[in-house]
């Protein structure tokens, strides 16, 4: 799992040895069964999390159903807004999969800062392109119908269909799970019409 690590913020910038020492000694890797709840809505949080393997999901309880708002898989984190501004959670996070995560804390980012500034640079960069992504997924889905906002995940994130449960990814699309099985069916019908051009002599 550390050569994962590695592998992704050499991405961004080279380490050297000191610093990949650092990193292991800091023992941030875990590990969490499926269905673990990593943070409880209206609860604090002292931890970031980075996924290694696996898949968490932040999610909002509303009049007893869950809607899911984000799906996070390798290569990919999340920083609870409750861990920087010192408030109660508004969302919940859950593993979907078992799980291998790297766990931080604002203490150990910034032992980490005072020692190797450039890791401060490093984390506004990918802070920065966390936002980019996160406006980009809303403002699609705010101008997309239910049935491109499907076809855009079947693009961008085809693995989701098989690794994330059916209700989860139709509350993730803004739909039900009974329009989504309408949208399939449909989809899956514009695929098996013949093409009329191909029957032409």
């Amino acid at each position: 799992m550390k050569e994962l690590l590695f592998s992704f913020i050499e991405s961004y910038l080279p380490l050297k040895e000191e610093e990949k020492k650092v990193i292991l000694d800091l023992d941030v890797f875990e590990f969490y069964k499926k269905g673990t709840i990593l943070l409880n809505e209206g609860k604090y949080s002292n931890k970031s999390y980075f996924v290694l393997k696996g898949c968490i999901r932040a999610f909002y309880t509303i009049e007893g159903i869950e809607k899911t708002t984000e799906f996070y898989t390798e290569m990919e984190g999340i920083v609870p807004p409750s861990l920087t501004l010192g408030t109660a959670s508004e969302f919940s996070i859950d593993c979907v999969e078992d799980c291998i995560l790297s766990t931080s804390n604002p203490e150990m980012e910034g032992a980490i800062f005072e020692r190797f500034p450039r890791f401060e640079t490093l984390c506004r960069v990918i802070s920065e392109e966390l936002l980019a992504k996160n406006k980009s997924s809303f403002d699609n889905f705010k101008t997309s119908t239910p049935q491109q906002r499907y076809e855009n995940l079947l693009t961008t994130r085809p693995e989701l269909t098989q690794r994330v449960p059916q209700h989860q990814l139709a509350s993730y699309l803004g739909i039900t799970p009974q329009s989504m099985s309408r949208i399939r069916k449909r989809m899956s019908k514009m695929k098996e019409r013949p093409n009329k051009a191909n029957l032409l002599p």
